[in-house]
């Protein structure tokens, strides 16, 4: 059974032995991750630079103003060591759209490691984002000339999508 609680969702397991009744609540990952990605489009981009180098070039030339904010840092531990990655984020002040660029690898590691070849994750989440308007985002992406690739990705492709929620 699965009771969501705000915006977040609890599955309750009760224990199977006589002697001890209590139900414990764990949280529903697999859920949270799912409402995660609802209205949301996400881009994969291969360029060879420092994320800080990225972001900068997307302001640029877009005029956007990507941050990097600390708060939404992603940390993975694997083979005993935690990995850091690097979350930019833009709020769009006239719409409820808001966009987290991530840095896809880390000392060796990789967020996504099913996309390796990609160097960031750039999520759009909030607002419905037309093909129209991701397609003339992809092609101004394009201009920028450390980017050597930029692809949308959709979900069933993304093996790893818990790694993307913060």
């Amino acid at each position: 059974m699965s009771l969501p609680v705000g915006r977040q969702a609890f599955r309750t397991i009760e224990n199977s032995s006589m002697a001890d009744r209590n139900s414990k609540l764990i949280l529903d990952t697999e859920r949270l991750t799912e409402e995660f990605f609802d209205d949301t489009r996400l881009l994969g981009i291969m360029a060879p630079v420092k994320d800080y180098q990225f972001c900068w070039h997307l302001n640029s030339t877009l005029g956007l103003n990507f941050r990097n904010n600390n708060d939404l840092e992603i940390q993975l531990t694997k083979k005993k060591r935690n990995y850091f990655f690097t979350v930019y984020e833009y709020g769009e002040p006239t719409r409820f759209l808001s966009h987290y660029v991530y840095n896809n690898q880390f000392d060796g590691e990789y967020l996504l490691p099913e996309f390796r070849h990609l160097d960031f994750l750039w999520l759009m989440k909030g607002d419905e984002v037309s093909d129209e308007s991701l397609q003339e985002t992809i092609q101004t992406i394009k201009t920028i000339n450390s980017v050597q690739l930029v692809l949308e990705l959709t979900n069933e492709k993304i093996k790893n999508k818990e790694h993307l929620v913060f």
